[in-house]
């Protein structure tokens, strides 16, 4: 029953995402540009200017090649306007773009602004930028770094898709929103950072990564989207943090490769499961070398889970309930007492004696709450910012 569904959820997922490829490609329309400086094409918006193509998106003479230089500033008709985007369609499959200069005056790159950039193979994207768009940088094949500066905020649909030779990516903490499929496809992708920031990630963020081995679901996460890491085979081990409330369809669906799922989920009965979350396409169905380690007295409740006890040869009770970040000395939860416990790390230069629980004793990280690599009243002040958040 749950492979028929799982099967059914697919094929309706690829027909949801085709209907809103569709609609995109159906918003491409031309915008041409208002004027030119040194090569490069400006369209008007108000007293700012974005970054745009000469004519019709599809005429290959508005195609960038080699090395730009975007400029903070362009002056035209004696007056000058500050670059503040990279606009929609700017350097759509301009193959032959090696290299790109972005200013630190530009505070978004627009949809689809580098697809299709194959000749692209690393990237920095300045500070100032807040917002990196749909499909911004979708099919750039050739890409293997970029940098996200901690400026941005959301990396949206499809943003990386098909980057095959992207190797890594660190998600900064100040971004809150990943786009479906943004890095969906990103074959070489060995490791993924994500920042405790994230909330939710979407349907389809990573699937078909084949290269990703490991990865940690920081405890900001309350749900996984439908298909998130499906296909991801090379992935061996999960950790699923107790702030998740919600599991999607098919979330880790053919990771064949999966031997170890970490959940520390204390109240199954709180969490949306969806269907075939773990399912691996086996033929056989055979889970035995697959382990499901969870907290002490919750193996019963994921035996009795239809959408749990099937997929695992194993659920063992191997784990110890996660600490909250702020939770300075150990007690669970995150209150003045453990401003005070940093106040008195500080006051005594480290050390024993600052009320860890036994399992933190003599070890000082647990004041490190803003995580510097110090313990000083940065860690107060963000204890602090953590009770009045909640």
């Amino acid at each position: 029953m749950n492979m028929i569904k799982t099967k059914s959820y697919f094929s309706s997922r690829w027909a949801r995402i085709s209907v809103l490829m569709a609609l995109l490609m159906s918003s491409l329309s031309p915008m041409a540009h208002d004027f030119e400086v040194d090569g490069i094409y400006y369209k008007i918006n108000g007293n700012v200017a974005a970054v745009t193509f000469k004519g019709n998106q599809f005429d290959n003479e508005h195609w960038y090649s080699g090395s730009v230089i975007i400029p903070a500033t362009v002056t035209y008709n004696g007056t000058t306007y500050p670059v503040t985007a990279i606009g929609t369609d700017a350097f759509y499959k301009c193959v032959g773009l090696t290299s790109i200069d972005i200013p630190n005056s530009v505070t978004s790159i627009g949809t689809r602004a580098f697809e299709g950039c194959t000749g692209l193979t690393n990237i920095v994207i300045p500070n100032s930028v807040t917002s990196i768009g749909l499909r911004a940088f979708e099919a750039c094949t050739g890409l293997i770094s970029i940098d996200i500066p901690n400026s941005v905020t959301s990396i949206g649909f499809s943003a990386f898709q098909g980057c095959s030779r992207l190797t890594g990516i660190v998600i900064p903490n100040s971004v809150t929103s990943i786009g479906d499929l943004a890095f969906a496809n990103c074959t070489s992708l060995t490791s993924i950072d994500i920042s405790n920031s994230v909330t939710e990630i979407g349907p389809s963020v990573f699937e078909s990564c084949s290269g990703l081995t490991s990865i940690v679901i920081p405890n900001s996460v309350n749900s996984i989207g439908d298909w998130a890491f499906a296909n991801c085979t090379s992935l061996t081990s999960i950790v699923i943090p107790n702030s998740v409330t919600a599991i999607g369809n098919g979330a880790f669906q053919g990771c064949s490769g999966l031997s170890d799922v970490y959940c520390y989920i204390a109240d199954l009965s709180r969490v949306s499961s969806g269907n075939g979350q773990f399912y691996s396409y086996s033929e056989d169905g055979d889970y035995s070398g697959r382990t499901l380690h969870v907290l002490q007295g919750t193996a019963d409740a994921y035996r009795a889970d239809e959408n749990w006890y099937p997929y695992f040869g194993q659920i063992v009770e191997d784990l110890i309930p996660e600490t909250p970040s702020g939770d300075v000395n150990g007690d669970g939860e995150v209150n003045i007492a453990d401003a005070n416990s940093v106040i008195h790390i500080i006051i005594n230069g480290g050390g024993s004696g600052h009320g860890h629980a036994p399992c933190r004793e003599g070890n000082d990280i647990y004041g490190d709450v803003n995580g510097d690599g110090e313990v000083n009243m940065a860690d107060v002040n963000a204890i602090i910012n953590i009770i009045l958040s909640h």
